[in-house]
């Protein structure tokens, strides 16, 4: 047993990824790979979430994964059900969808409002419902870990929809925290910053320079930053937190700064 595994509390313990096919996702199923985790990992392209099992498998654990869409409701209680019967059970849910539409308020349609909340938040409401009966029907303690983003806690130029849905989401984890607390279920956020994953739509010289003129720590995060800090919530480390969201922006919030003009990377 590794000292990783024993340090975290999580050996054998069943966790579920969505979006774990690639970026923080796969990061995030890696980590709990090596701290003793088997996983399911859900992605809209198997084949990623393949490549990601099997290194998942290189560290000794088992992966398995989960075909389906949960932007489909109807997808969501089956895609959950997979996951349980595969893994034997869920201890662990860490949902890791979503994107922002640049675009002014005044350019924003009732349509781009309602899919924007449904990519990033309907769905994890959905999701982490469903994984919670889970949990309470097997009587079993769990942690659930949302993605949120820097744009949910002040104003959002030119991806308002965007930041509305991830407050709407740190609100959300912060009831869900207190109404399932007494099933012993632990529900945290995280906040992302500016973080380099594969779906940048900045190019790179644009991208360096915007984080070193304003990000206090001059650099941006690397996904792996997004999985330690899930790791860290899921595991017996954070046995005694719930309802918070963790900021990982390399001070950006607590800096007071934030881009106007700029397209950001608050994607997940």
């Amino acid at each position: 047993m590794s000292q990783e595994a024993t340090f975290f509390g999580l050996t054998g313990k069943k966790a579920l990824i969505i979006g774990g096919g690639q970026g923080m996702g796969e990061s995030t199923a890696l980590l709990l790979a090596r701290a003793g985790c088997d996983v399911a990992l859900v992605d809209l392209v198997p084949e990623r979430a393949d490549a990601v099992g099997q290194q998942v498998a290189a560290t000794g654990r088992q992966a398995f994964t989960v075909a389906g869409n949960v932007l489909d409701d109807d997808q969501i209680p089956l895609i959950v059900a997979e996951a349980e019967a595969k893994l034997g059970g869920l201890d662990v849910m860490v949902s890791i969808v979503g994107a922002a539409v640049w675009g002014s308020l005044l350019e924003t349609t009732a349509d781009i409002w309602d899919e924007q909340m449904r990519l990033n938040l309907r769905y994890f409401f959905l999701v982490a419902k469903e994984v919670a009966q889970s949990m309470i029907r097997r009587d079993q303690p769990g942690a659930i870990v949302g993605i949120a983003s820097v744009d949910g806690q002040r104003a959002s130029p030119m991806r308002g929809v965007y930041g509305a849905a991830k407050a709407g989401l740190i609100s959300l984890v912060q009831t869900m925290a207190v109404e399932w607390a007494p099933h012993r279920i632990r529900v945290n956020a995280i906040a992302p910053g500016h973080i380099v994953t594969p779906r940048l739509y900045d190019t790179p010289q644009r991208v360096d320079a915007y984080a070193a003129s304003l990000i206090p720590m001059r650099a941006r995060g690397h996904t792996d930053d997004i999985g330690k800090a899930a790791l860290f919530l899921a595991s017996d480390m954070a046995r005694y937190i719930t309802g918070t969201t963790v900021d990982v922006d390399g001070g950006l919030l607590a800096a007071n700064l934030f881009p106007r003009g700029l397209p950001g990377n608050n994607r997940a």
